[in-house]
């Protein structure tokens, strides 16, 4: 094989190599049945979630996320560690539906791109939805706006 040709097949060869590497080295941890994201554990079932948030009389917030989302990781490095943050949050049952991967509840929420949060009620019914990046005040004010249209202290 000519030196030229086998350069060009070690530079593709590394290439792909890179590209594989970036795509399945992302940061979100995940097991059996929960994703991770800025330290807050989110369920990844989401029929299980529901009949949670059903014995609990408590909201889920749906949070629709991509590992090529740089706004998500956005939301774990600046959001979703906050102290105040987490405390609203246990308020909720926690959903973490990636985009790559579940379609069903995407199509039902018509969610099109990450990051997006919807926030509905036991039955389904959307309570708020975050379309893309809300810093964290913004986040804690969607947080009670959901609880109050929950409670029936606010209307939609």
């Amino acid at each position: 094989m000519r030196p030229r040709k086998l350069l060009t097949f070690v530079f593709i060869a590394l290439l792909l190599s890179i590209g594989y590497l970036s795509m399945n080295a992302a940061p979100v941890l995940s097991d059996e049945n929960f994703s991770y994201h800025g330290d807050t554990a989110w369920r990844t079932d989401f029929s299980e979630a529901k009949e949670i948030a059903n014995e609990q009389h408590t909201p889920i917030v749906l949070y629709f996320w991509t590992t090529w989302c740089t706004y998500c990781e956005d939301y774990n490095e600046n959001v979703y560690p906050n102290e105040t943050v987490q405390n609203r949050l246990d308020d909720f049952v926690k959903v973490a539906v990636n985009l790559d991967g579940d379609s069903s509840l995407q199509q039902r929420y018509n969610v099109n791109f990450p990051p997006q949060h919807v926030i509905i009620t036991p039955d389904g019914e959307e309570l708020v939805r975050i379309t893309g990046y809300a810093d964290r005040e913004d986040f804690l004010s969607y947080l009670e706006t959901a609880n109050k249209r929950a409670n029936g202290t606010e209307s939609a």
